[in-house]
C-alpha cells in the first residue's frame, strides 16, 4: 500500500501543530518577511511611474517573485520527496510529512492571530486609548476616534478577515498544489497586503490586489461557510450580507461571524454588517476566537481529506 499520498495532510497537521506550540519563527528566517523585503525593494521606484507603466511594472514584479517562489518551493519539496522515496512505509511517510511540514509552518499564522485579537481586549481593559493603539498594529484604518465597541468590532473582523488569508487559503492551496501553491498564496496576500490600495497605489498595486481577489475567492467562502457552520438559515443573510464589503472576499468570513456570533460589524462610512446585531462588548472578541478556532479545524480537517483524496488515499 501506498502512503505517500498521505504526506500533504500529515505535513498540515505539523504545520498546525508547530504553530500552535511555537508561533511564528524568528523574522530573519521567515520566507514571508523576505517577501514583504523583496517587493519594498520596489515600492518607492514604482510609485514615481505613470499609470501604465506602474500597471505594467507591478505585474512583472509580481510574476517574477511568484515565479521564483514558486520554483524554490517544488525543488524544496521535490527534493523531500526523492530523499525519502527510499524509505518505505510508515518512516518514509512520516520523515517526509515531518520536514514538509515545518516548510509549511511559516505559511500559516494561526497562534499570532489569534493572540494579536487577544491583547486588544486585554488592552481595552487597560483603557480606551490602549485598546485603540493595540488595534492600530492589525489594521490600516484610523483607530484614535473609535469607541471600544468599535475597536471590538474591528478586531474580531480583523480575526475573521485573516482566518481566511493566513490559515485557510494557504492550506487549500497546499491541498491542490503543494508546498509551491502555499508560498505562491502567501506571496501575492503579501503583495496585496502591501500594495493593494486605491489612491496613491491604483496602478502600481491593481495586479496584486486582482491576483489577491482570485486566490483568495473560494478560500474565503470555504471560511465563510465554514465559521456559519451548519445552519442553512442563515445561508441568504451570508450571500446578501456578504457582497456589503468593497472586497469580493473579505466580506463573507466577516458577515459570518458577525451572523454566528449576532454582532453588528461595521467600518465606519464604508460598511455595516448585519445591522440588527448587538454592538461588541468585553467578551465577545473570546467567543470570536473560540468560533474562529472550531472554523480552522473543521476547515483543515476538510482540506487535509481532500488532500488526501486528490492524491489516491482515500
Amino acid at each position: 500500500m501506498d502512503l505517500m499520498p498521505w504526506r500533504l495532510p500529515l505535513a498540515m497537521l505539523v504545520a498546525l501543530c508547530v504553530d500552535r506550540a511555537w508561533g511564528e519563527p524568528p523574522a530573519r528566517w521567515h520566507p514571508v518577511v523576505a517577501f514583504g523585503r523583496f517587493l519594498g525593494l520596489f515600492s518607492r521606484r514604482l510609485l514615481t511611474l505613470a499609470p501604465s507603466a506602474a500597471l505594467t511594472a507591478g505585474a512583472v514584479i509580481w510574476w517574477v517573485g511568484a515565479l521564483n517562489i514558486g520554483v524554490l518551493a517544488a525543488l524544496l519539496e521535490t527534493s523531500l520527496i526523492y530523499a525519502f522515496k527510499p524509505w518505505e512505509g510508515w518512516v518514509g511517510l512520516l520523515g517526509c510529512a515531518l520536514l514538509l511540514g515545518l516548510l509549511l509552518k511559516p505559511m500559516l499564522a494561526w497562534r499570532m492571530l489569534s493572540d494579536e485579537v487577544g491583547a486588544v481586549e486585554r488592552a481595552l481593559a487597560e483603557s480606551l486609548p490602549a485598546g485603540r493603539a493595540r488595534l492600530a498594529r492589525l489594521v490600516s484604518r484610523d483607530t484614535g476616534n473609535l469607541n471600544a465597541s468599535q475597536v471590538r468590532e474591528a478586531a474580531i473582523e480583523t480575526l475573521a478577515e485573516n482566518l481566511n488569508d493566513s490559515v485557510v487559503a494557504p492550506l487549500f492551496w497546499f491541498m491542490l498544489a503543494g508546498l509551491p501553491g502555499a508560498a505562491i498564496y502567501r506571496f501575492a496576500n503579501t503583495a496585496d497586503a502591501m500594495w493593494g490600495y486605491r489612491g496613491e497605489w491604483e496602478w502600481a498595486g491593481k495586479w496584486a490586489a486582482r491576483a489577491d481577489d482570485v486566490l483568495s475567492w473560494l478560500p474565503a467562502r470555504i471560511t465563510g461557510l465554514a465559521l456559519l457552520g451548519l445552519r442553512p438559515p442563515l445561508m441568504g443573510a451570508l450571500w446578501r450580507q456578504a457582497r456589503k464589503t468593497p472586497s469580493p472576499n473579505s466580506g463573507w468570513p466577516m458577515a459570518a461571524m458577525a451572523l454566528r456570533l449576532q454582532l453588528r460589524l461595521a467600518k465606519p462610512g464604508v460598511y455595516v454588517l448585519n445591522e440588527a446585531g448587538a454592538e461588541a462588548a468585553s467578551g465577545d472578541i473570546a467567543r470570536a476566537q473560540a468560533l474562529a478556532l472550531k472554523a480552522m479545524l473543521a476547515s483543515a480537517l476538510m482540506l487535509m481529506l481532500g488532500a488526501a483524496a486528490l492524491r489516491g488515499g482515500l
